[in-house]
């Protein structure tokens, strides 16, 4: 659907690329095509949205123009808007089931509390779910509105952090925050072997020949690690922000270029570089630690500790909205 978009896009005057033509395009397109009528129409509806939430972004400087996306190259998700659908019951302590549709009931993971059954109201509800496939497989995350309470005073000491590499946080107070490494020393061997598993077999692959199921299987596993990786850093990240928010009032972090600090060493032919492979791991430990992630999880907690002396109610930070995998 989105690349039909995006086609349909390019091909029409700039005077024809409005949201009613779009719309009326994609009515058009699910009456003549059969396997987009399977879509649900309010599917269809979410990827038109979303796409034009893209232009507004490319327009206004915070992203690239749209394009055509990859099936591999690409984040696999379905947007359900409407969170009627849904009919969410909690069967066990750590398991529920949903309804999406075309597919029917299905089991998740039940590891935050969702305003459902007696719970629900108008303040308090899911509004809608989104199907996101990634290298550990399908997660719903749920939409839900809630009535947020004002938080009470926060009164805690100020601090300053500083990032590092050896230490990923040093608070001016003399606090630490470390983590180990986020792959086991057997997973670190099994993703060293699956490596070089597959640069040997891409070296029987002719140029613009499609990758063959083995290899195509090995990259599944390699980004499988890999995404196990980042979620045990994304769970640090998060627990480690929110322990500071609750300590202290005031926090001040180093204002740090971060694209600056990774660029290549590698110079030019008239002018090489030095220490172009030393600057090259430093430049994969200053990505793995994910300071501007760090700077963006800590400035929505400690914004919604912030008590508003107008009356007027907090932000709601995005992970305040509770979700299940």
């Amino acid at each position: 659907m989105w690349n039909l978009l995006h086609a349909w896009w390019q091909m029409m005057p700039k005077d024809k690329r409005t949201l009613a033509d779009a719309d009326a395009a994609i009515r058009q397109a699910r009456a003549d095509i059969d396997f987009l009528a399977v879509l649900p129409a309010q599917a269809a509806q979410a990827v038109l949205k979303t796409y034009f939430r893209a232009w507004k972004n490319c327009w206004e400087g915070r992203a690239g123009a749209p394009h055509f996306k990859g099936r591999f190259r690409s984040v696999m998700a379905v947007d359900i808007p409407q969170g009627r659908d849904l009919n969410i019951i909690r069967v066990h302590r750590r398991w529920g089931v949903v309804s999406i549709p075309k597919i029917g009931r299905v089991r998740f993971r039940w590891n935050r509390d969702l305003p459902v059954g007696k719970c629900a109201d108008a303040d308090n509800r899911v509004a809608g779910a989104r199907l996101v496939k990634d290298a550990l497989g399908w997660h719903i995350a749920f939409r839900v509105q809630l009535l947020e309470p004002v938080p009470e005073s926060h009164t805690g000491p100020e601090v300053g952090i500083d990032f590092g590499v050896v230490v990923p946080l040093a608070l001016s107070d003399g606090t630490t925050y470390g983590h180990g490494e986020w792959l086991t020393a057997r997973e670190k061997a099994k993703l060293l072997r699956l490596e070089q598993q597959a640069a040997h077999r891409r070296t029987f692959r002719g140029v613009g020949e499609r990758s063959s199921r083995r290899l195509q299987a090995t990259f599944d596993q390699i980004a499988g690690l890999r995404a196990k990786a980042k979620r045990r850093a994304i769970d640090w990240q998060h627990r480690t922000t929110a322990e500071i928010a609750r300590t202290y009032g005031t926090v001040v972090v180093e204002a740090l270029d971060i694209t600056n600090m990774v660029k290549s060493a590698r110079g030019t032919v008239e002018d090489p570089g030095k220490s172009v492979a030393q600057k090259s791991g430093l430049n994969r430990s200053i990505s793995g630690e994910a300071w501007g992630r760090t700077v963006e999880l800590l400035s929505y907690k400690s914004a919604a500790r912030v008590v508003f002396s107008s009356g007027s109610p907090p932000p709601i930070p995005p992970d305040a909205a509770p979700h299940a995998a």
